[in-house]
């Protein structure tokens, strides 16, 4: 197989953690790419028609891609329970909510990457910011009960949000309101596959 990555990419890196969590890294040929949403790599158009990464590009050619639909197929590859049924609703709603998190934050990156500096709104900057952190305050007043127990793909999505917060937006405190959180987190990153996989 194949995944058409970029290593900063945060959506990327919730498959690379599944993979290494799972014990298939091994099955899976990196091909780094240099992609934005203005100027697309044709390796990721070839993958996925809508130009976005991850992509997974199976032995017979088909690609597969959105980080969730890729973490599903790794996890029943190898029937790992990242995806416990007895859970399962649980588990999707706390890693969409966790891939919320992660598009408001990216948006904000491009619309101070890509756009010109004239063209730059603060308030639609910070609109996505308040969208981000109220995930993060929601994941902290409400659904702490669901990282606690076995490894599964909601923890994976929630720790590569908090990361991607980091990496990409240092300035801004997500932790002060959520102590809970942090605190789980600190721990969390200290797994060999977040270690591994940091941008």
């Amino acid at each position: 197989m194949k995944l058409i990555m970029s290593s900063a990419s945060p959506f990327v890196r919730k498959v690379r953690v599944a993979a290494i969590e799972t014990g298939q890294q091994g099955d899976i040929e990196e091909v780094p790419v240099a992609t934005t949403p203005v100027k697309t790599a044709d390796q990721v158009w070839a993958a996925n028609p809508l130009g976005k990464i991850p992509a997974l590009v199976l032995e017979d050619g088909r690609a597969l891609y959105d980080s969730r639909v890729i973490t599903r197929y790794l996890d029943a590859r190898v029937a790992a329970g990242l995806y416990p049924e007895a859970r399962l609703w649980d588990v999707l709603t706390l890693e969409a909510t966790a891939d919320g998190i992660l598009e408001a934050a990216v948006l904000m990156v491009y619309e101070g990457r890509v756009r010109p500096e004239e063209m730059i709104y603060a308030p639609w900057v910070e609109a996505q910011w308040g969208k981000a952190l109220g995930g993060v305050r929601a994941i902290n007043d409400r659904m702490m009960d669901q990282l606690a127990g076995g490894l599964d793909m909601a923890q994976i999505a929630v720790g590569c949000a908090l990361g991607y917060l980091d990496f990409r937006h240092p300035s801004r405190d997500w932790r002060e309101p959520c102590p809970e959180l942090a605190a789980w987190y600190a721990e969390f990153d200290r797994r060999p596959a977040m270690i591994a996989t940091r941008p």
